[in-house]
């Protein structure tokens, strides 16, 4: 398989889509010969599908098409040589996917023809076995919890562990420690800003354009905080680096 996934599409002060993490995609198109990519933006509610892909056209350099342009969306993914998918609400993505029947499409696209999948925020979420760690509010009434499961394990992007004064909710470890509670055999991956999960083949690599660590949450478990790869290889099936 060939995924990136990553926390978010910007960083602060960087105004470019992906650009923090240009250098590792663009190793990816190249390598793949990507020439043109199928963009899903469902997650998108207050922003345009179009000018989305135009973004993502002058950041990579590939001709970028949003996937609401093909009567068949199935048979566009059954054809993309790259899939990309935008961050926005987790929760309207989700339900997106399956009422246009394109969870088993982008899995079948992704694990028998390794087209890369390139998924930030929302794009992330889903590409988890369900969406349960997502940050966002379930803007939809009929809502579905199970995704692609690309990536065996729980990912929380936007990671933030800073105590906000004033704030007297819970803070994220609290919300991710409530989900290790009730989840007991599952782990949870926290994804800071700038940062992203990248699986080559059998290969997991672990990059931030911070310098920063990811960290990793279990029941009845410390939390950890890790660099690399290799505190996750015995919750994935990939080769840890």
């Amino acid at each position: 398989m060939e995924l990136i996934l990553l926390s978010n599409g910007k960083t602060s002060g960087d105004e470019e889509l992906l650009g923090y993490a240009k250098k590792q995609i663009l190793a990816v198109l190249e390598r793949r010969k990507v020439a043109k990519a199928i963009l899903i933006p469902y997650a998108l509610i207050r922003s345009d599908y179009d000018a989305r892909a135009r973004d993502l056209e002058s950041s990579l350099g590939i001709s970028v098409t949003s996937i609401h342009h093909f009567d068949k969306p199935a048979e566009a993914i059954a054809q993309a040589e790259c899939i990309i998918v935008s961050g926005g609400n987790t929760w309207m993505l989700n339900q997106m996917l399956h009422e246009k029947d394109l969870i088993v499409p982008i899995q079948r696209a992704v694990r028998e023809r390794e087209v890369p999948y390139i998924g930030w925020s929302a794009g992330c979420n889903v590409a988890c076995p369900s969406i349960r760690t997502t940050n966002d509010m379930p803007v939809r009434s009929s809502v579905v919890l199970p995704s692609l499961g690309l990536f065996p394990v729980q990912i929380n992007p936007h990671y933030i562990d800073a105590h906000l004064s004033g704030h007297m909710g819970e803070t994220r470890d609290e919300r991710i420690a409530e989900f290790c509670a009730v989840n007991q055999t599952e782990s949870v991956v926290a994804l800071r800003e700038g940062s992203l999960l990248q699986i080559s083949g059998t290969k997991l690599r672990y990059y931030s354009a911070k310098d920063q660590g990811f960290k990793i949450f279990r029941h009845g478990q410390e939390t950890t905080e890790h660099v690399d790869t290799a505190a996750l290889s015995e919750l994935v099936p990939f080769t840890c680096c």
